[in-house]
């Protein structure tokens, strides 16, 4: 109801609507109509009420309620459900307890602040009140695990193109969850799974936007480390603008693995690569090697050429990005 009353208001932009029109248009009386309008002022909304004319809504708080979404929202399905919360020790944590429950396919849970937020291989995920986007979605796909850790590349172009959109930003992917600006993580990329033999109960995917971190929150080990959009964009950001675009890009590029498999994904994620072309230095749990970043396979592994000339595809371990023009053992 209060989505609807604020999509009444938005649509008079400085101009009194009476709640008299909004009691009829949505079938409530007016004694309810002055309750969500109380209930959304109480959490940010600067409504004026101009007796005998009715409501003017001023300006919306930075959250990312379901009211907000809804108004900035232009999907088919995905994120029609929104779990919201103010705060949570990790979305991931909450989107599979609700996956478990049964919840809807394309569901998003939002939160303004997560207390343990998780990275890949059980980092932390420093995610402070009202400074990003941390969601999850939840996907049940009807094709084959093998297939689920492609979703990870799925959500870092879907990112990429809705953060791309502002001056100034020209965010690259770092294989295979990271997502960089000018060289710094601005965003991480986390995909956990539920299936049986042959077939995904759900996936859970959870990103974390540094969408406005102010600089003075970093933690001291991970201010030459992190970046935030705000940092280098060249006019004002909204934080549900870009949670809006995202999932409109998770909706667009799922449906097409849906049609066509996870090939034309895979196409997209090498324009935005930071990876390919680059000299790397893999460490893997039983071994560390040095060679080029040449390219990914159609599982999305990474294919790198090492310094005697033979290929290994990257399956798992953590890779070290170092300049192009490095040499041999010159690697740090």
């Amino acid at each position: 109801m209060r989505a609807k009353i604020l999509g009444l208001l938005r649509e008079r932009v400085q101009e009194p609507v009476s709640g008299e029109e909004i009691s009829a248009k949505l079938g409530v009386s007016r004694t309810a109509v002055w309750k969500h309008i109380q209930s959304l002022k109480n959490v940010g909304y600067d409504i004026e009420s101009v007796p005998k004319k009715g409501y003017i809504l001023h300006k919306s708080p930075d959250l990312l309620s379901p009211e907000e979404i809804v108004a900035h929202l232009e999907t088919k399905w995905v994120g029609h459900h929104v779990h919201y919360l103010k705060e949570a020790s990790s979305s991931n944590e909450v989107g599979k307890r609700l996956a478990d429950q049964g919840c809807a396919d394309g569901l998003v849970v939002v939160a303004e602040e997560q207390t343990r937020g998780k990275g890949r291989l059980s980092r932390g995920w420093f995610s402070p009140m009202g400074c990003g986007v941390w969601c999850s979605v939840v996907f049940r796909p009807p094709f084959m695990p093998s297939e689920a850790s492609k979703c990870t590349l799925l959500a870092a172009v879907a990112v990429i193109k809705a953060i791309n959109k502002y001056k100034g930003v020209n965010a690259k992917i770092k294989w295979p969850n990271d997502v960089l600006l000018e060289g710094k993580k601005m965003v991480g990329i986390l995909t956990e799974m539920s299936a049986e033999f042959g077939k995904i109960n759900y996936i859970v995917i959870g990103t974390g936007i540094n969408t406005n971190v102010p600089k003075s929150m970093i933690p001291d080990e991970l201010k030459d480390l992190a970046i935030s959009v705000a940092d280098v964009a060249r006019e004002p950001i909204q934080r549900v603008q870009i949670l809006a675009d995202y999932l409109k890009n998770m909706e667009d590029l799922y449906e097409t693995v849906l049609r066509e498999g996870f090939g034309p994904v895979l196409d997209e994620w090498r324009t935005y690569s930071d990876t390919i072309g680059q000299a790397v230095k893999v460490i893997a749990p039983d071994k560390t090697y040095f060679g080029t970043a040449v390219d990914i396979d159609k599982e999305g592994l990474l294919i790198v050429k090492k310094e005697d000339g033979t290929m290994e595809k990257v399956i798992a371990g953590d890779v070290s990005i170092r300049p192009a023009a490095a040499k041999g053992k010159r690697y740090s």
